[in-house]
């Protein structure tokens, strides 16, 4: 199991759609997604923690934010599932929340080279290419869950939803605060 999870996050990482469709397909990679995400969370934490600009983040602040980041995902799945299934829904589309979490899961791989972000000057390069990696994964991700030929119908569920997910997010983040 393991070693497939790996073979997926690294084709997932190169954005190789037939990765994107095999795992969109499997039922039992929803598991794999959810520790892909754990992964990268502690990656991105531990990238955050160590980085000379932290000041002491407690342990209280990186477990809140790998749990912060599994919610996320979960909120990100069922958002990106409301909005391509119901306002930019084609004859084609059929998905259902599982295969938005596997995919959209796999699409945070980049995100595991976020662990290097400590080191000066380099940091912040890794954590501005592996945002726009991982986003440009996860447009790829929603195009293939969704079952859409058209990458734009993608991108256009990615910035819809972005708007509820920065709500929602912005209301969670308070109350973990």
């Amino acid at each position: 199991m393991i070693s497939k999870m790996i073979s997926r996050m690294i084709n997932a990482s190169k954005l190789n759609i037939d990765t994107y469709e095999e795992i969109e397909a499997d039922k039992s990679a929803t598991v794999q997604a959810l520790l892909v995400v754990l992964i990268t969370a502690i990656a991105t934490a531990i990238g955050i923690t160590w980085s000379p600009d932290s000041q002491n983040i407690s342990s209280f602040s990186f477990v809140s934010y790998v749990v912060t980041q599994v919610v996320s995902w979960v909120i990100w799945a069922f958002i990106t599932f409301f909005v391509g299934t119901k306002f930019l829904k084609t004859t084609e589309t059929h998905a259902d929340w599982g295969e938005l979490a596997r995919t959209l899961g796999f699409a945070q791989s980049p995100n595991i080279l976020r662990i290097f972000g400590f080191i000066p000057f380099i940091g912040t390069v890794i954590f501005t290419v592996t945002f726009l990696w991982s986003t440009y994964a996860m447009v790829i991700a929603v195009r293939q869950a969704l079952d859409y030929q058209s990458t734009r119908r993608a991108v256009g569920v990615v910035l819809i939803g972005f708007i509820p997910y920065i709500f929602i997010m912005g209301i969670i983040r308070q109350l973990v605060a």
